[in-house]
């Protein structure tokens, strides 16, 4: 999550010394560079996404998809040679500003674990192309801009607009998410049906950081549109919000596979001085599904092995023969997925690192 932060912030600090608040054609390299730097970023962060959220991951494809679809706006918008393509390449910007703050919005929803009925998705879809084609008429109606023309300073292009009886559309479009999301990320909060007040914190960050740098927008004249980069931000802190407790999720349920293992562990203390090794959590499950296939004697076999008896030991606690144990040995080991009574005290080892992995991401 640091990592996230720190790149965030220093792609904001680097926005605002390359571009600063000048006339834009004192600015002309820098602003279009940081456009195209811009657009590359979020294609490669919507490459990463893809790579990185394995499942669910349909709303985080649409959210890295709108920040990508934003910026490709605003550095086509910054090097358009007339005035039909300067308005091709707003509307583009318009398209991903428009789907952004849904797809942020329902993303939120689902990390907070906020229920909606399955209909308001498709009611925000239609929302957002309602407003989209308002706020893409321009140039075929003059209800969004009155009046829109094309400028060029030092090779940078671009529109000078006076805005229609329909611009305010937008405005609202954006405030009405932007109450929402911080309405559901407080809701959730209070109910506790987030995991960490850090991730609270975090989600709120990402929306404040847009409405902070839109009001900046709003009141002060600035060549540099910031929230290009804002939203960068935020598609950052959501997506470290959404891998955490995705892992935090699979630790538990883990955790509650693995709760019947302490119905056959009589002492866990004594793993305490064994290393601790990775397993792979699919391991941990099939080993517990494995117990529950063990007979009786195989239990009792098991139990002496968490309780690190040596095979004399074992063999004189249950009277049975070395053969016998062999042949136990073969099946208990089949059945858990092991290979040595060894594996079988490292993964006992291993249950109780996730179970303070849990109570420190709880915290």
């Amino acid at each position: 999550m640091k990592k996230h932060f720190s790149l965030g912030f220093l792609s904001l600090f680097l926005s605002f010394s390359l571009s600063g608040c000048g006339s834009i054609g004192s600015k002309t390299a820098s602003l279009t560079v940081i456009y195209h730097v811009a657009a590359l970023i979020s294609l490669c962060l919507l490459i990463g996404c893809i790579v990185l959220v394995k499942k669910k991951k349909g709303w985080f494809i649409l959210l890295f998809s709108s920040v990508l679809v934003v910026n490709l706006g605003y550095s086509f918008l910054s090097v358009a040679p007339n005035l039909n393509l300067a308005l091709w390449a707003n509307r583009l910007s318009y398209l991903g500003s428009v789907f952004l703050p849904f797809s942020m919005l329902i993303i939120i929803m689902n990390v907070t674990n906020a229920k909606y009925k399955k209909e308001l998705p498709i009611v925000l879809f239609l929302l957002s192309i309602v407003v989209f084609f308002i706020a893409g008429s321009p140039g075929i109606l003059n209800i969004y801009y009155r009046n829109v023309s094309f400028e060029v300073v030092n090779g940078v292009s671009t529109l000078v607009k006076e805005y229609g009886v329909l611009h305010p559309i937008y405005l609202f479009y954006l405030v009405g998410y932007f109450v929402a999301m911080v309405t559901i990320i407080v809701r959730a909060k209070v109910k506790k049906t987030i995991d960490a007040t850090s991730h609270a914190i975090i989600l709120a960050t990402a929306v404040l950081v847009n409405i902070g740098v839109w009001l900046i927008e709003q009141l002060v004249s600035i060549d540099f549109e910031f929230l290009s980069v804002s939203y960068i931000i935020s598609e950052l802190f959501l997506l470290g919000v959404h891998l955490v407790m995705n892992e935090n999720q699979r630790l538990k349920e883990t955790l509650q596979q693995v709760e019947a293992v302490k119905k056959y562990s009589k002492d866990e203390d004594t793993t305490d001085n064994i290393p601790s090794i990775n397993i792979p959590s699919a391991k941990i499950k099939a080993f517990v599904l494995g117990l529950e296939k063990l007979t009786p004697t195989e239990k009792a076999i098991y139990d002496c092995y968490i309780k690190r008896l040596t095979t004399k030991e074992v063999l004189s606690a249950l009277n049975i023969k070395e053969n016998t144990l062999k042949y136990h040995n073969r099946n208990i080991y089949n059945k858990l997925g092991v290979s040595s009574k060894n594996e079988i005290i490292e993964i006992q080892k291993q249950i109780k690192t996730i179970k303070n992995n849990i109570k420190q991401a709880e915290q």
